[in-house]
């Protein structure tokens, strides 16, 4: 009786996956550095919405092109609910948060920030809901909470060494946002009397930090929705209540 060489010698066609996937890191990466130069250093502000969305779509397609899948992603249709619940949750909780901060006049220094200028209304709106939702909240959560670790092996579960490798990625794009990060009152009362380089490390390292909560969020809220409604309470929500606080 004879056996077939297939039956013998098991199939793996993940290890081509796993291959295209991991080489396709690579231009992954070198388009987020490209993106990040030109959104923070060339391009005039009103483009900078524009520089995060395309290079959203350009990761996805990327990811799609290397075997990636919708629910690897974190765009799957199954958990729908739960991460809308997630994300209302996280959404309620820095919300609270910042509420109980600006109740506390001690604490009001964390929203008196140089970066922020004297926008009018109509600014406010644009930063608020257009800028920062494309130009930072949708590209970084496709990037970091879902495309890097889909190509970095996570697959719809959490793994440490994808999360870590993501969450460091996270925290040197960073950097170039870091060099004005002590026009926070804040941050300069803590940390002001440091050189740059070091403030600049430390901002990065906090956020690589902040990359793994979001990640924890995203991978127990099944989906990129969850971290996304957390990044847009954090970042749009900060933004408004500044501007109310010091206007």
């Amino acid at each position: 009786m004879t056996m077939s060489v297939s039956a013998v010698v098991p199939k793996l066609p993940e290890v081509t996956d796993l291959r295209r996937r991991a080489l396709t890191v690579v231009p992954a990466v070198l388009l987020l550095a490209a993106a990040t130069v030109l959104a923070n250093r060339v391009l005039p502000g009103w483009a900078y919405p524009v520089c995060g969305a395309v290079t959203a779509a350009v990761l996805l397609v990327l990811a799609r092109f290397a075997g990636v899948r919708w629910a690897e992603i974190g765009f799957g249709r199954a958990h729908a609910r739960r991460m809308l619940w997630f994300g209302l949750g996280g959404f309620a909780a820095v919300a609270l948060g910042f509420g109980l901060a600006a109740a506390i006049p001690s604490l009001r220094v964390l929203f008196h920030d140089g970066r922020i200028g004297s926008p009018g209304f109509g600014q406010l709106m644009w930063l608020a809901l257009v800028r920062i939702p494309l130009g930072t909240v949708l590209v970084e959560e496709v990037a970091f909470r879902g495309v890097l670790p889909a190509l970095l092996g996570a697959g719809e579960r959490w793994r440490w060494w994808p999360v870590l490798g993501a969450s460091a990625l996270f925290g040197l794009w960073h950097l170039l946002p870091s060099l004005a990060l002590t026009q926070n009152a804040a941050v300069h009362q803590t940390v002001g009397g440091l050189p740059l380089a070091m403030v600049s490390v430390l901002a990065m390292a906090a956020a690589a930090g902040a990359g793994v909560f979001l990640c924890w969020w995203r991978y127990t809220g099944r989906g990129l929705l969850a971290p996304m409604l957390v990044h847009l309470a954090t970042n749009s929500g900060g933004l408004v209540l500044a501007w109310a606080l010091v206007s």
